[in-house]
């Protein structure tokens, strides 16, 4: 157990002493609000007003809140899961730079050494990600607040699972990487790619029907629709409070990846809690697995 500590102490340290490292992963929360709120903000909000019923009047507030809620649910989706690449490389580094076989020679088992980079970068995954959480609550309180307490601690869950998820994935996946240009072009596509699989950068709801049911088998999918959810939530309350039809706030839930459908039937929340959960406990099992195997050869 002392080694355990010790190693994940070290680790966490080497993260956020290595300038680089650290504010790469700090600073991608922060740029993805800036141009969010810059670009992708006014297209949402013409998107919402345009489709409004002519019958019913929505206050500025309220809409703001609503494009808030979104935006931040898009960044915090995609955030816990290339934050968590980025704080794995030292994991890579190790072993590109040799550090890896020194710790090996030493009486540390390779269990513990495996397990160490997990929950060290699940630590340092989670803390930039809470400053991100930080950062885009400061956000809506400015644009239009909607979110109750419990949304709150809602979303610090979803954050905590995708984060746990993240690192089971990243973890998985670095496993294989041994050089500095591996490092490089996983980050690459990472930060390029996961945020359209999991719906975070354009909604399911617009893409084909094929491609729908192929992400619906994605469990970050499930994850972005749990944040946009507990995001979202008060500013839809308060949209029917205001006269917005239910018929309406159902289709916009639809269109929101709110409510999201495996081949036409409905998810409900808990189920994306027990399939987020589910995938986090088989991809640590893997980790450990592979690890095992390693060790045997």
């Amino acid at each position: 157990m002392q080694a355990s500590l010790i190693l994940i102490k070290r680790n966490v340290k080497l993260f956020f002493k290595d300038k680089g490292m650290f504010f790469t992963a700090l600073i991608t929360p922060a740029i993805l609000l800036v141009l969010y709120a810059s670009f992708l903000g006014n297209v949402y909000r013409d998107s919402f007003t345009s489709n409004l019923p002519t019958t019913v009047k929505l206050s500025e507030s309220v809409i703001e809140g609503l494009v808030g809620g979104q935006l931040i649910s898009s960044i915090l989706a995609v955030s816990c899961v290339t934050v968590a690449f980025c704080s794995n490389f030292l994991m890579v580094q190790d072993r590109a730079n040799g550090t890896r076989k020194d710790l090996c020679i030493s009486p540390v088992r390779p269990a513990v050494l495996s397990m160490s980079y997990y929950v060290a970068t699940l630590i340092s995954t989670m803390l930039i990600c809470l400053i991100a959480l930080g950062l885009c609550l400061a956000y809506v309180a400015v644009v239009g607040w909607y979110m109750s307490v419990a949304d709150v601690f809602l979303l610090l869950l979803d954050i905590l699972l995708l984060v746990l998820f993240g690192t089971a994935l990243s973890s998985i996946v670095n496993f294989f990487l041994s050089t500095q240009g591996q490092i490089s072009a996983v980050g690459t596509i990472v930060s390029s790619g996961y945020g359209f699989i999991c719906g975070a950068y354009m909604p399911i709801s617009s893409f084909g029907e094929g491609l729908q049911r192929v992400i619906s088998f994605l469990p970050g999918t499930y994850g972005t629709s749990l944040v946009r959810n507990h995001a979202m939530r008060g500013a839809l309350a308060e949209m029917k409070e205001e006269g917005m039809p239910s018929e309406v706030i159902e289709e916009l839930k639809d269109v929101l990846d709110c409510n999201l459908y495996f081949f036409d039937n409905p998810v409900t929340p808990e189920t994306m809690y027990l399939i987020l959960g589910g995938t986090v406990v088989i991809l640590v099992g893997i980790y450990v697995l592979i690890n095992a195997t390693v060790k045997r050869r």
